[in-house]
């Protein structure tokens, strides 16, 4: 019999294998050690940075208000005057809350908003300021026609009249939008640096739904000058009148809906006092009208001076004294010569008539006359080529861009 010896460890000497392995499975365990968790640094809570300081004066109102968070999430914000009275629109964009609108002048604003942190903790900015001052004069306030929830006719042009003028034209144009229920193609053109027209290519088509929005409130004018106040206006577009008068066969012709309706004789302009061949526009209406030629410029000792109380359904067509009237007195000429100072004359039938057909904006279209419509002589705009008119856009030479009123941030 054969006998083999077994080496043996001592006990001690396998107690510490052991501990070595159990040492080594948990340092592999996916586990995080005692020493790199002493190194993981803290979350920071979250701070806020806004391009307004708190406690600051004479802020400019072209500011647009903004603040973003760094460490969290923007939750909400409000803007609001100190008082309550003025609430600035605002919206949540990315990392930042950012205003809709500019501000008033000399208005103590209260900001806040709310932010939650990736320290699992929710903080709120809290600020104050106030905007700078602005005396009457270095404001400028847009007026516009039509009027809100005005009917008005396919030649009806938007019409917005500041009343101090406007050095900085493209940026205001920027942020004067007009929008349509029907697709049309329009544009504005500039009269001088107070007044701007928009028309579309074409005449309006019937029956179309307008909304003008001018985001011009704190919009820097230039020379100091800032607009005063932002405007909405929803207007409509009527059925289709347009009246054409053929002076050479004194007669006048209203088509609605491009279908003739009725043909009436009228009496124009003498050769002394031609009636303007041209589109023109009904600018106002009158069921009764003193009609003074000395508001024309005619001297009261001029023999072609006139003062004519109660001239009845009388409708303005240009801006040096043309109108669409009755015209009694000159009824034996009416359909077969042109004896008036220059207005479109008829029946009183056939004026009041005419009168309940029309509205302001429709069109009058004036043919066969030598005597041409000035510029600007009321509301001329479709005798503007479209090239023309285009050309007097503030951005007609500007590259193309998106339209700044599509955003809900001012520009």
């Amino acid at each position: 019999m054969v006998f083999r010896t077994v080496a043996t460890r001592p006990l001690s000497t396998l107690a510490t294998a052991v501990s070595v392995l159990m040492l080594a499975s948990a340092c592999t365990s996916g586990g995080t050690s005692t020493s790199d968790a002493a190194t993981q640094e803290p979350v920071e809570p979250v701070t806020f940075s806004a391009n307004v300081d708190d406690q600051a004066v004479d802020v400019g109102v072209d500011t647009v208000v903004s603040v973003a968070a760094q460490n969290g999430q923007v939750l909400n914000g409000e803007l609001t005057s100190q008082d309550g009275k003025d609430v600035v629109a605002g919206r949540v964009a990315g990392d930042s809350w950012v205003a809709g609108e500019r501000l008033e002048p000399a208005t103590t604003y209260v900001l806040r908003v709310s932010a939650s942190g990736t320290d699992g903790q929710d903080r709120t900015l809290n600020s104050t300021f106030t905007t700078q001052q602005l005396r009457l004069d270095q404001q400028t306030y847009p007026s516009v026609a039509p009027l809100a929830d005005e009917t008005v006719g396919v030649g009806m042009p938007v019409i917005v009249t500041f009343d101090i003028p406007i050095k900085n034209r493209a940026l205001f144009e920027r942020n004067m939008r007009v929008t349509s229920s029907a697709d049309v193609e329009g544009s504005w053109s500039w009269f001088s640096d107070r007044v701007v027209h928009y028309r579309p290519k074409e005449y309006w088509p019937a029956n179309t739904k307008v909304n003008v929005s001018l985001k011009l409130n704190g919009l820097p004018a230039g020379d100091g000058i800032f607009g005063q106040q932002d405007q909405n206006v929803d207007f409509t577009i009527g059925r289709k009148a347009v009246s054409t008068v053929n002076i050479a066969k004194h007669t006048l012709t209203l088509a609605i809906d491009d279908k003739k309706v009725r043909t009436v004789p009228v009496t124009a302009g003498d050769n002394g006092h031609r009636t303007r061949e041209g589109t023109k526009v009904i600018m106002e209406k009158f069921s009764s009208i003193d009609m003074d030629a000395a508001t024309t410029g005619v001297d009261s000792e001029d023999p072609d001076y006139y003062n004519i109380s109660d001239v009845r359904w009388a409708m303005r067509v240009t801006n040096s004294g043309e109108f669409l009237h009755a015209a009694p007195w000159s009824a034996g000429s009416q359909g077969s010569a042109n004896v008036s100072h220059g207005c479109t004359g008829m029946s009183t039938a056939n004026a009041g008539w005419l009168y309940k057909q029309s509205r302001r904006g429709d069109v009058v279209e004036f043919t066969y006359s030598p005597r041409s419509l000035e510029e600007r002589n009321g509301w001329t705009d479709w005798n503007d080529s479209w090239a023309d008119w285009t050309q007097r856009s503030a951005l007609y030479r500007e590259a193309p861009e998106e339209p700044a009123a599509s955003s809900s941030a001012p520009a």
